[in-house]
């Protein structure tokens, strides 16, 4: 087994680059949903591995034997390298489901759940729909390509086995997450603004003619006018997650290339 010695000396950084392109596929839309088999997302870490490594090779450092004790909490910390990058690209995803969830739950659709693969969880119809719009939308504008071009940055950055806990991008995550709400928000707002309308209606016509059902005629009003506004307003709202996916996707760049600097 002689041939295998020359090979031993980058069996570590080796492995603490695979670690920190699997932080990638926790967090990032499509490469984390639940419908890509665990095997196909190793196989494709390792394939991206085994083509970064070499041009990593004359930027490492020489590195010391570690025992799996000791090599154990560098992976951990190269992992969330890629954890950091994928949750930050999702934010924008996520708050687009709120957002259509927000839409549903005025409009009287909370009981309508439908499972999506991408989260691996159960979500409003309207949300689940707008998630799919905004994955649309982050792959059209690229968003594989910069995240994983981020991730190489961060390879110039914080080389291996260096990254602490201090250069976590949490006054990045805080203001995204802060911001993601208010997008959400405005996601839902020209619904919101029918549905408080036909309520204030229904208020009125149900204290004019009692004699009405309003509650059983307005809540298929409710439903109709709310998926008719959502139809008209569908572009403007594809037009705006884009341009908000856009700007995450620069500030992910703008992280990767000098992390804790802001």
């Amino acid at each position: 087994m002689a041939w295998l010695s020359p090979l031993l000396p980058h069996v570590t950084p080796f492995l603490l680059v695979l670690s920190r392109l699997l932080g990638v596929f926790v967090f990032t839309p499509l490469l984390s949903s639940a419908s890509v088999p665990r095997q196909v997302k190793v196989m494709i870490a390792v394939s991206f591995s085994a083509a970064v490594y070499p041009t990593l090779s004359t930027h490492l450092a020489p590195m010391p034997e570690l025992d799996l004790v000791q090599l154990a909490p560098l992976m951990l910390t190269e992992v969330m390298i890629g954890v950091a990058i994928g949750m930050l690209a999702s934010l924008p995803l996520i708050m687009l489901q709120m957002g259509g969830y927000i839409m549903g739950y005025q409009m009287g659709l909370a009981l309508a759940q439908a499972y999506n693969p991408e989260l691996n969880t159960e979500s409003g119809v309207l949300g689940q729909l707008l998630y799919f719009l905004g994955m649309a939308a982050f792959v059209t504008l690229g968003g594989f390509e910069l995240v994983f071009l981020s991730l190489m940055h961060t390879f110039d950055a914080v080389p291996l086995g260096t990254f602490a806990a201090g250069v976590m991008p949490l006054d990045l995550f805080v203001g995204l997450l802060d911001a993601g709400f208010g997008f959400a928000l405005r996601i839902a707002a020209p619904v919101l603004a029918v549905v408080v309308m036909i309520l204030v209606a229904m208020g009125f016509v149900m204290k004019t003619m009692p004699q009405i059902n309003i509650m059983s005629v307005g809540f298929a009003m409710k439903i109709m006018a709310g998926l008719a506004t959502l139809l008209a307003v569908i572009f403007i709202i594809d037009q705006v997650a884009a341009e908000e996916i856009e700007r995450v996707l620069m500030l992910i760049a703008r992280w990767s290339a000098a992390p804790g600097g802001g």
